[in-house]
């Protein structure tokens, strides 16, 4: 997983020298703010308009856990860069990437094991065949 990520880090970095390389070639070239401004904006909408669709087929599906998963995960990374990069800011830790990997497997292994006790709930509801039952036991939140 690490090497995932420090793939990533280096993806993003050679993508920033490139719009800052574009940049510094145009003849109306951005400030830094600005050029955050647009690249961040159209890769926002980029993603809204390729996500969208998907978690839309998804939800009508029944497939409500993936989304969750995502929104969670996405939470999960940011959350623990942020933690990191407050430790080497603040001096109040150590800033390792080793900490964003562990965190984020903790988050996937915890999961893991609460799709298995979903499952289990699903699996033990179906073979009962008790609809009501299920509607009423709060398996739908799981």
């Amino acid at each position: 997983m690490e090497s995932l990520l420090y793939s990533i880090v280096m993806l993003i970095s050679r993508i920033h020298t490139y719009f800052l390389t574009l940049n510094d070639q145009s003849q109306n070239s951005l400030g830094d703010k600005e050029l955050h401004f647009v690249i961040i904006g159209i890769f926002g909408i980029a993603l809204i308009l390729v996500l969208h669709p998907i978690f839309l087929w998804l939800s009508k599906t029944g497939h409500t856990m993936v989304i969750s998963f995502f929104y969670v995960m996405t939470v999960i990374l940011v959350l623990t860069f942020a933690i990191e990069i407050g430790q080497g800011f603040y001096g109040t830790g150590i800033m390792e990437l080793d900490d964003v990997v562990y965190g984020v497997g903790g988050f996937l292994v915890f999961f893991f094991i609460f799709l298995v006790i979903r499952g289990i709930i699903h699996l033990i509801l179906h073979l009962t065949g008790d609809k009501d039952k299920k509607k009423t036991s709060g398996s739908d939140y799981f």
